[in-house]
């Protein structure tokens, strides 16, 4: 069994699994969300999650590549710009969830809506750099 493979493929499937936390919590947060209500913290600690191991599955790749051939993977043009795009949406899904946990209690309804609006275009933005990353790596 090929090592090298057999860890891209474990990482693969967190970053699969990060990747549908993200979008689906997201998705669902947005599809329920009420006027007068916060988010429930479950899911939003959900979504933080996803986000946290997209980052820590994205690094793996890295590391991998660092491990078996002493240098991070080549990337050039498209794929550096995928990558920075997906890196963006990370943090700012970090970001946004934090503040969607911690403050949503004392917002708007408005103001909800938007967060939760703004955590799926993250989460769609960063799945579509994916495919980017992806192909042109």
């Amino acid at each position: 069994m090929d090592l090298q493979n057999l860890a891209y493929a474990l990482i693969q499937v967190a970053h699969n699994f990060g990747a549908a936390a993200v979008i689906g919590g997201a998705v669902a947060g947005w599809l329920t969300q009420r006027r007068d209500v916060a988010p429930a913290p479950t899911l939003v600690w959900l979504i933080l999650a996803g986000w946290a191991l997209q980052a820590a599955s994205g690094a793996g790749f890295g590391l991998v590549s660092l491990a078996y051939y002493g240098k991070f993977p080549d990337l050039h043009g498209v794929a550096v710009a995928a990558l920075a795009i997906k890196l963006s949406c990370a943090t700012g899904g970090l970001i946004l969830g934090t503040l969607l946990l911690k403050r949503s209690g004392t917002w708007s309804a408005a103001r909800r809506r938007q967060a939760w609006s703004g955590l799926v275009g993250l989460a769609a933005t960063a799945l579509s750099a994916a495919a980017f990353l992806r192909w042109f790596a």
